[in-house]
C-alpha cells in the first residue's frame, strides 16, 4: 500500500480543495432542489470531509494546510461588504434610527448571551472567547477572535451553527410574529443568522434580502467593536 505525505502542500492542496469545492457546490445543489434546514450546504459539507479525513488519518492542520488559500479569500470577501452598504444607502439614511437601535440591542444580548453560555458551562478561557463573536459573519467573527485570544477556526464553527440553527427558527418566528414589512423580517435573519440568514431572506424576497445583508454588514463592525471593548474591559 502506497503511504500518502498529507503533510506535502503539492499533495493536499489539489486533493482536499478539489473535494472541498466539489462537494459544497453537490450541497448546493442538492439544497436547491430540496430547501430544508438541515440541507444546508453548511452542514452537510463538512460531513463526508470529516468521515474522509477520519478514514484517512489526516489531521486537522494537514487539512488547513491544503486549502488555508480558501481561508484566505475571507480577506477580500470582507472588503466586499462594502457593496450592499453602498447600495442600500437610501435605505439607510431613511430607516437609520430604527437599524442602529436594533444592531446595538441585538449585537449586546449575542455578546451578552455568549458570555453567560460560556460561564453557565464553565468553559475555560480560550473556548469562552471562541465562542464570544458567534453573532457575526465569518470573516469578522475569525478576525475577532484570534485579537482577544479565542481559536478562530473554532469560533468558525459557532458561527456555522449559529447561521444553521438563526436561519432554521427564523422560518418559525416569521410564523408567529406579525413582522409585516420586509425591513422587519429581513432585519430578523440578517441578525440572528448572519450569512446563512442573508441567503434564507433572499428565498423570503428581494428585499428581506438586501436588508439582512446590510444588517450583517452593520452586525458584524459593531461586534468587532464591541467584543474588543468588552474583552478590553474585562481584563482591566
Amino acid at each position: 500500500m502506497i503511504a500518502i505525505d498529507w503533510a506535502n502542500p503539492l499533495v493536499a492542496t489539489p486533493v482536499w480543495s478539489v473535494a472541498t469545492i466539489v462537494l459544497y457546490l453537490g450541497a448546493q445543489r442538492l439544497y436547491r432542489r430540496w430547501p430544508r434546514w438541515w440541507l444546508s450546504p453548511l452542514l452537510i459539507t463538512p460531513l463526508p470531509l470529516i468521515a474522509a479525513a477520519c478514514l484517512l488519518r489526516v489531521s486537522y492542520g494537514d487539512y488547513i494546510l491544503g486549502t488555508h488559500w480558501l481561508v484566505a479569500l475571507l480577506g477580500p470577501a470582507t472588503v466586499a461588504f462594502a457593496v450592499p452598504i453602498y447600495e442600500q444607502r437610501a435605505l439607510i439614511r431613511r430607516h437609520w434610527p430604527v437599524l442602529l437601535i436594533g444592531v446595538l440591542a441585538g449585537s449586546v444580548a449575542a455578546i451578552a448571551s455568549g458570555w453567560l453560555l460560556a460561564s453557565v458551562f464553565h468553559f475555560d478561557a480560550a473556548l469562552r472567547e471562541s465562542l464570544l463573536p458567534r453573532s457575526m459573519t465569518t470573516p469578522f467573527a475569525m478576525e475577532v477572535s484570534g485579537t482577544i485570544g479565542g481559536i478562530p477556526e473554532l469560533t468558525a464553527v459557532f458561527v456555522v451553527v449559529t447561521g444553521v440553527a438563526g436561519a432554521a427558527l427564523g422560518d418559525i418566528v416569521i410564523a408567529c410574529l406579525p413582522l409585516r414589512s420586509a425591513l422587519a423580517r429581513g432585519a430578523l435573519f440578517g441578525m440572528g443568522a448572519h450569512g446563512a440568514g442573508v441567503a434564507r431572506a433572499r428565498e423570503v424576497g428581494t428585499e428581506e434580502g438586501a436588508v439582512a445583508g446590510l444588517i450583517m454588514v452593520m452586525v458584524g463592525v459593531v461586534n468587532v467593536l464591541g467584543s474588543a471593548l468588552f474583552m478590553h474591559l474585562l481584563r482591566q
